[in-house]
């Protein structure tokens, strides 16, 4: 029987995953050293949908100091995206990093895998990183990830309870592996005038930095948050977003070319849905 390599694919975030890469890796703190190393791998903890990086103990400048494990929630959801890389689901020891005089608490996990040979996970957050001489941000890139711009005429539109948010045939689709199809339209095609720009913003290390818009509630409708996105400075390789806005298919109602799309189950899902999953 054929094998669909999708659900395949997904099926193995359950396990604990790694694989090396050949470039030079380094990570720095307010400009201080962190690591240096031409022998780092990329690991996937069970549940993570992104990699971080892990690296010889030797090729660490800065000192390993073990230290309490921050507390897992009982109730996870089926997967992690790039969050709380604090919360370590395979068996390990915690470590603070000390970077000159700064104290980084659980900054730092030696998974007890013996195929990882005692490499060191190393949080990304705090730190600058660079791959050979490129400045990389949100996370290490996955190197069985592709992403896909292609612009399209099909009819989109995008609603909430029946208010119609987005109406465009001027759409940049983007496919992303594991991610469903996201559709980013132009500005003046989306309602922004029934948003309010939210708080929130995320990194994407494909795209560059996001921020969002939420649905205020009014006249007895409810609202939603960070229901819209955009990248005001999108990454070179993401240019084509520029001045386009996206709306969460988990989360709005989505119709192309007349048929609506059914809402995809995700890590941007409500607990509840994924919990449905």
């Amino acid at each position: 029987m054929a094998l669909r390599l999708g659900p395949h694919l997904m099926s193995l975030h359950s396990e604990l995953l790694w694989e090396p890469v050949t470039r030079r890796v380094r990570a720095t703190r307010a400009g201080t050293p962190v690591l240096d190393t031409t022998d780092a791998v990329l690991v996937w903890e069970p549940r993570r949908v992104v990699p971080v990086y892990a690296v010889p103990p030797g090729d660490l400048t800065a000192a390993l100091e073990p230290c309490d494990p921050a507390p897992v929630p009982r109730e996870l959801p089926p997967v992690l995206g790039p969050v709380n890389f604090g919360w370590h689901t395979t068996g390990g020891r915690s470590h603070d990093l000390v970077v000159g005089e700064e104290r980084l608490p659980d900054t730092a996990f030696v998974p007890d895998d013996p195929d990882l040979g005692g490499r060191v996970v190393v949080e990304w957050a705090p730190f600058a990183w660079v791959e050979e001489a490129q400045p990389v941000t949100g996370h290490p890139h996955d190197p069985f990830k592709r992403l896909d711009l292609l612009e399209s005429d099909r009819h989109v539109v995008v609603s909430l309870d029946g208010l119609v948010l987005a109406d465009s045939r001027r759409a940049v689709v983007v496919h992303e592996t594991h991610l469903p199809a996201r559709w980013y339209l132009p500005a003046e095609d989306a309602r922004l005038d029934l948003l309010d720009p939210s708080a929130s913003r995320t990194t994407c290390a494909y795209k560059g930095d996001a921020r969002y818009w939420s649905l205020p509630a009014r006249d007895g409708r409810p609202g939603a948050e960070d229901v819209a996105w955009s990248y005001p400075d999108p990454l070179p390789e993401a240019e084509r977003l520029r001045g386009l806005v996206c709306f969460y298919a988990e989360r709005t109602d989505l119709r192309l070319d007349g048929e609506a799309v059914p809402r995809p189950v995700t890590p941007w899902s409500s607990p509840a849905d994924q919990a449905r999953s």
